[in-house]
């Protein structure tokens, strides 16, 4: 599922640019704020080390600090904006999720496995005034939304195993599914459907649906997919209703991408 299998020698590598991207990434909900021996800890470098690196990034405006702490700053945003202004996927799918959302009323994602990971890259504008789903920009753990199990199922068995050998299995609701064998059967279901139903897995009271989009050779190159409330459709509304629109925004596709 990666855009390219291109081999780069070591010797072309700037190991500090790599370095320094880490230092951002270190960031998240449960770390806001980093000193710099935290950011050290999290990244695997000296303080020393991790010290100039957010020193750099107060420099050019990734981040602020108060001489103690160190935080990052909107203009990180740019870095991803970057992407969805440069990535040919959340253009050419825009049109399609739209026009799938004003025919259902709900609001559609397209997203992309990053790791173990799913990244939202697209994103329908909602008919309705209050919408859910997850907006752009926003990653989940991959085995507790839907686009996860359907892009995992694209994967080789072989491939598959090593994943979920490596996933945190962590749960959210007294629905999640944590057992890995279960997990497997489920994706390899998923890949006899050729889609995914889910429920609950990650809030109480959603469910998902969603679907691999595959290039004319059949690689995947993301989801497409839908989260509703649960109490609004059964599984069986969300197969006759809702998989057929995006079953046929999938095919159509396919050509394109």
């Amino acid at each position: 599922m990666d855009d390219s299998d291109f081999q780069i020698a070591r010797k072309d590598l700037i190991e500090s640019l790599g370095k320094g991207l880490s230092i951002i990434e270190a960031f998240d909900d449960e770390h806001v704020r980093l000193t710099p021996s935290e950011a050290a800890r999290l990244t695997g470098m000296t303080r020393t080390a991790a010290r100039r690196y957010l020193l750099s990034l107060v420099h050019f405006g990734y981040a602020g600090t108060d001489g103690k702490l160190f935080w990052l700053t909107p203009r990180v945003l740019r870095l991803s904006q970057s992407y969805l202004g440069a990535a040919r996927l959340p253009r050419l799918v825009q049109p399609f999720i739209q026009r799938i959302s004003m025919q259902c009323g709900e609001t559609v994602n397209v997203s992309v496995l990053d790791g173990h990971e799913v990244v939202y890259v697209a994103r329908s504008n909602s008919p309705r005034v209050v919408s859910i789903g997850y907006h752009t920009g926003a990653r989940a753990p991959a085995h507790v939304v839907t686009p996860g199990i359907a892009m995992l199922s694209t994967l080789t068995d072989e491939a598959l195993d090593e994943w979920i050998g490596e996933h945190s299995f962590s749960g959210f609701t007294s629905y999640t599914i944590t057992d890995r064998d279960t997990f497997r059967a489920n994706v390899r279901h998923a890949r006899v459907l050729n889609h995914w139903i889910t429920h609950q897995q990650f809030d109480l009271g959603l469910s998902g649906v969603a679907m691999a989009l595959k290039d004319r050779k059949g690689e995947c190159k993301g989801a497409m997919g839908m989260t509703v409330q649960s109490r609004a459709y059964t599984p069986e509304q969300i197969e006759a209703q809702l998989l057929p629109l995006l079953q046929d925004a999938v095919q159509t596709l396919r050509p394109l991408l």
